[in-house]
């Protein structure tokens, strides 16, 4: 896969903050070579976050962000402060530009949500064109370009030390193993291309030295009556979990692709936890269904329509179901008795991580659909064997 197609939740997120006026669009503008952000010297021109998939040396495949003003003022004002604090959930690395030799209340109070968050972060003063430079600061200036080579070298040496250890699926085999990767293809499968977590399995396999079967799931007898080995793993979608784990035999490895994104986004043992939770679920329960992407729903979507049947009928009483999409997704949580994400594909690490440390803070629990239909059909344990 090529840096150019390499997806946004597989980039490195850099967002730039700071007050109005500080610069960030022109420095934002110069790092990418890029007229990508509107530039006035009228304070607030930036009213929406602006996002840039792009390669940037010697960075790589990044998605740089240009924020709204952290000062902004008056009732539309607020929502754009909300805006830019939302950016910080799905931010990598953030970049607070200033103006300012000392920090003011505003950039201030920004700083410390960065740390909150845990965020690597690099303070550049920008207009050193105008303001001069101090040893042991990071300058910059946006309209001569000094400093702009090193910031990158900065954010560069930031990026090395966010590289995930974990693999999707390579480190479970060794040179010469099959695996088979069921994806079915109904109605809710997109046209001519497989879902990210099957391009991603497919692809690691190969990349492992692995032999990658890709089937649909009424094929799964006749593959494996073909092959003269057993395959080290099969890989099924989840809503194909039930029928694939009665065709398997149990000394083969069975897990799921959302178990495996699940563990590779670096929440599996919380949405293991919080898939047990079922079993305690009462009468009117309330839960959260959030989706990370927003596409047309199929009549038989899994989000809204199988995902709260199967689970009415598990639990055996009324459950009542709210549902969010896209980068929508609420702060408040406390009246929720669960909430069941999608496998996340979509988003990067620090935004699935951001959603599930808000559940956790308000002590909800937090799972995802695959464990959940892998513990409605009794083999979540199965599911997970090849983890543990």
């Amino acid at each position: 896969m090529g840096l150019n197609s390499t997806p946004a939740s597989e980039r490195v997120h850099i967002g730039f903050f700071g007050i109005r006026n500080a610069g960030k669009s022109s420095l934002v503008n110069r790092i990418t070579n890029q007229d990508m952000s509107v530039v006035s010297d009228v304070k607030g021109t930036t009213t929406d976050a602006v996002r840039k998939s792009m390669e940037l040396l010697p960075l790589g495949a990044v998605v740089i962000i240009d924020t709204p003003g952290f000062d902004d003022e008056g009732d539309l004002g607020e929502k754009r402060v909300e805006s830019a604090r939302k950016i910080l959930t799905s931010c990598n690395i953030a970049v607070l530009v200033t103006e300012n030799e000392k920090l003011n209340p505003d950039e201030l109070e920004l700083l410390k949500m960065i740390k909150k968050r845990d965020i690597p972060y690099i303070i550049v003063h920008n207009k050193s064109d105008l303001t001069g430079s101090a040893e042991g600061k990071m300058y910059v200036s946006a309209v001569t370009g000094e400093g702009i080579e090193r910031l990158k070298e900065e954010l560069a040496k930031i990026s090395g030390t966010l590289g995930k250890e974990i693999h999707f699926i390579s480190d479970f085999i060794k040179t010469g193993d099959t695996v088979v990767l069921v994806c079915p293809i109904d109605e809710s499968a997109p046209k001519a291309r497989l879902i990210l977590p099957q391009q991603q399995a497919v692809r690691d396999v190969i990349d492992a030295g692995g032999i990658a079967i890709v089937i649909q799931p009424e094929q799964i007898t006749d593959t494996l009556n073909n092959l003269t080995v057993p395959p080290a793993l099969v890989v099924t979608d989840s809503q194909a979990f039930k029928e694939i784990s009665s065709l398997v035999p149990e000394n083969i490895k069975l897990t799921s692709f959302s178990v495996l994104m699940a563990r590779y986004k670096g929440f599996l043992d919380t949405a293991v936890k919080g898939a047990e939770t079922i079993n305690t679920l009462k009468e009117g329960a309330r839960i959260l269904i959030s989706e990370g992407c927003t596409h047309h729903r199929q009549c038989n979507d899994i989000g809204t329509v199988k995902l709260p049947r199967w689970l009415r009928a598990y639990a055996g009483c009324t459950l009542n179901f709210e549902y969010t999409s896209g980068h929508g997704f609420p702060k408040d949580l406390s009246g929720y008795d669960l909430v069941i994400h999608c496998g996340g594909c979509m988003l990067n690490d620090a935004e699935i991580k951001s959603r599930m440390d808000l559940a956790n803070e308000q002590k909800i629990p937090f799972t995802n659909y695959g464990t959940v239909i892998a513990k409605i059909n009794g083999i979540l344990d199965r599911s997970i064997e090849i983890i543990n």
